[in-house]
């Protein structure tokens, strides 16, 4: 019981990568981007692809520690490693990578990625207070504009942005629609499904192509759910993610928890619901792109009171029986929140709750497949 749409992609990989390269015959510029802060917006009303970068998978990470300290994150390391090692066609393809400062060792990797390709560092602010930071923040986002316009020999106008606004609003409400099918019980798709279809369009260039086929994958999944079939029982404990970014190659704890008998129903991270937001579509673009990407509620802002807030509303929608915490070795934001976010959740909601910390290679699977059960035998009673 496999979904076509992931067929479908996997056949696209290969496709995609030509028509990147026929596009940049073209002239068409390309903007590499590694993090959710960075206003895809922009890249997309400067006529260039956005694509997602490289940095799941512990191949390349042996590379990087030839330069980066072990002790490290290994998102940091794997990134770094896809960079020095020319193996991520998207890091190769790109004109200009979109940079951020979310820690201090990727903001001190940066500095060396400088010697791969042009990068542009947004320099966040450290909270989320509207009448001090937004203002700052909005000065960011215009220096971005202005490098765009310079490296890319362009200018992106106002109508320009909005219309790039509703582009980009459009997907992600289409995403949060899939998404939102886990909602019926059993879920009528996996977590590991979700995250396969999810990863694969972040690196496709056709804005129209992701948008239908998103729209693909939610009918096929709506018609699963009609038919009755499902992967899970009702009895499967409907676990929600949250902490680090996951995607193909960082999958293991989420692989784990579902070969263990249970769904991963939700993921509150940037590879899920921190994802589903819009752009206030009226008005002054560069003020409305601005405002609502300070609000992503990521662990370096400090304090970090929207993850709370979705979190919340995440465990009421999605009917959650257990939390699962996944922290990156040596990501000390996530790390350190992990222990404020315990107690958010096991004195409002009284669930269980299971913080990981772990890196990208399968070393210590069987620890935590351990682990995983017996968190899980606590979510079904």
């Amino acid at each position: 019981m496999s979904l076509a749409v992931i067929e479908k992609l996997t056949a696209l990989s290969d496709k995609n990568l030509m028509d990147i390269d026929r596009a940049k015959e073209n002239g068409v510029k390309v903007a590499g981007i590694f993090c959710l802060y960075a206003p895809v917006e922009l890249v997309v009303a400067a006529g260039a692809i956005p694509v997602s970068l490289c940095g799941t998978r512990n191949e390349p990470v042996a590379a990087a520690e030839k330069i980066l300290p072990r002790n490290l994150c290994p998102l940091i390391k794997s990134s770094f490693g896809f960079a020095a090692t020319d193996s991520c066609p998207f890091f190769h393809a790109s004109d200009l990578v979109i940079a951020e400062t979310t820690c201090d060792g990727k903001k001190k990797m940066f500095e060396l990625l400088k010697a791969y390709r042009p990068v542009h560092v947004m320099q966040l602010p450290q909270h989320q207070e509207p009448e001090k930071a937004l203002p700052y923040w909005r000065r960011q986002i215009e220096l971005l504009k202005e490098r765009i316009e310079a490296e890319f020999q362009v200018t992106i106008t106002p109508n320009r942005l909005s219309s790039a606004i509703r582009t980009m609003n459009r997907e992600r409400l289409a995403l949060k629609d899939l998404m939102d099918q886990t909602k019926v019980r059993p879920s009528p798709v996996s977590g590991l499904e979700l995250l396969t279809i999810k990863h694969r369009l972040s690196f496709l260039m056709d804005k129209e192509e992701v948008w239908a086929l998103l729209r693909e994958a939610t009918e096929e999944v709506r018609q699963r759910a009609l038919r009755g079939e499902s992967h899970f029982t009702e009895r499967s404990p409907r676990i929600l993610l949250t902490g680090t970014p996951v995607g193909l190659g960082s999958e293991k704890v989420l692989r784990l928890i579902e070969e263990s008998g249970a769904s991963v129903v939700v993921m509150e991270n940037c590879s899920g619901y921190k994802k589903a937001f819009t752009v206030e579509e009226n008005g002054d673009p560069m003020g409305a792109i601005a405002a609502q990407y300070l609000q992503i509620p990521c662990s370096c802002m400090s304090p970090n009171p929207g993850r709370y807030e979705l979190l919340g509303s995440l465990i009421e929608e999605f009917q959650v029986d257990g939390v699962v915490d996944l922290g990156w070795q040596a990501c000390h934001t996530y790390l350190i929140e992990s222990y404020t976010v315990q107690k958010f959740v096991e004195e409002n909601f009284q669930l269980p709750f299971l913080q990981i910390e772990t890196d990208y290679s399968d070393a210590d699977s069987e620890r935590l497949r351990v682990r995983i059960e017996a968190f899980l035998e606590m979510a079904r009673q």
